[in-house]
């Protein structure tokens, strides 16, 4: 008896030993950093000039000078880009994963159809962000094509508008992330056993009700795991726009999210109300994700709830 404890204690140790490297990682280069965030958004911390003003206590003075500022209107921006390129993203993901997965339909080249729709995931931010300056200004190749064939006279300044500008940031939020969805939910509904299928197939179940009542349910999990983190990244969009509209939000600062918002406290050297935002960030994500959550999961522990309520019954 004796032994196997000393061989259990060993491996718990090695096993201590392993994952420090990452504990300590993540002392440092995480939780450090995100407590000093916290506690200098409670202080008045800038520089004007070469003068250094602060750390001075202030409170919660950046919280409230914060919500006296433009921070809800970018927070609304953000949402807008978000949604734009969110909703086809999800949309079209789910239809391909489902075409693709359908034994049914007999798709030839999947794999090759997997890499091509993937790739744009691999193009860097800022690289794709500078294709669609070059592509979309008014000297242009998408121009020049336009004006090639008569359905224009004159260049059309796509980012000289509100709507041409968001369609643009959310062109290329859609077409980075629409693969990475894809192959994710493909996953997911692979991972459903193919006698439900069958089963529900021999019951004359239609392709729309198999997807609505059997596919979508199944693969709430990953769903929620999408939206979760798309929420996230929505949350932290800054380089795509930042580099479209050269770092102004413009036109009138309609494209202006709130991490671009936040970059210009941190060039400014605001660290205190930079702190702040980051702050309110952390609340609104973890708000959001946590009532995504609640909502593609909600139904999952109800039903447990009543099956297990039922057994005792029985």
């Amino acid at each position: 008896m004796n032994k196997k404890k000393q061989h259990r204690l060993s491996y718990a140790k090695w096993g201590y030993i392993f994952i420090l490297p990452f504990f300590l990682a993540f002392f440092i280069f995480s939780l450090i950093p995100l407590v000093d965030t916290v506690r200098y958004s409670f202080y008045e911390y800038y520089r004007s000039g070469i003068k250094e003003i602060g750390p001075t206590f202030i409170g919660l003075e950046n919280y409230a000078e914060l919500l006296k500022s433009d921070m809800v209107g970018y927070a609304g921006n953000t949402l807008i880009l978000w949604l734009i390129g969110f909703v086809p993203q999800i949309v079209i993901a789910l239809l391909l994963a489902n075409w693709f997965t359908d034994v049914r339909l007999k798709i030839r080249g999947k794999q090759f159809f997997k890499i091509i729709i993937y790739l744009p995931n691999l193009i860097m931010a800022s690289a794709f962000a500078m294709l669609f300056f070059a592509l979309f200004s008014t000297n242009g190749p998408i121009n020049s094509i336009l004006m090639s064939i008569g359905l224009t006279d004159t260049p059309i300044d796509f980012m000289g508008t509100t709507f041409g500008t968001r369609s643009l940031i959310g062109l290329m939020n859609f077409l980075m992330w629409f693969g990475n969805t894809t192959i994710m939910l493909m996953a997911a509904i692979m991972g459903i056993s193919p006698d439900i299928f069958e089963a529900a197939e021999l019951d004359g179940c239609g392709s729309f009700r198999r997807f609505f009542s059997i596919t979508l349910p199944l693969i709430r999990p990953i769903l929620a795991y999408t939206l979760i983190t798309s929420i996230i990244g929505g949350l932290q969009m800054f380089d795509v726009p930042q580099i479209l509209t050269n770092g102004q939000g413009n036109p009138d600062r309609t494209s202006m999210t709130l991490i671009m918002f936040l970059n210009s406290h941190l060039k400014s050297r605001n660290y205190g109300m930079a702190g702040a935002l980051s702050v309110y960030l952390f609340i609104v994500s973890g708000i959001l994700c946590f009532f995504v959550y609640r909502m593609t999961n909600g139904g999952n522990k109800d039903a447990s709830r009543k099956t297990r309520k039922g057994g005792h019954k029985a």
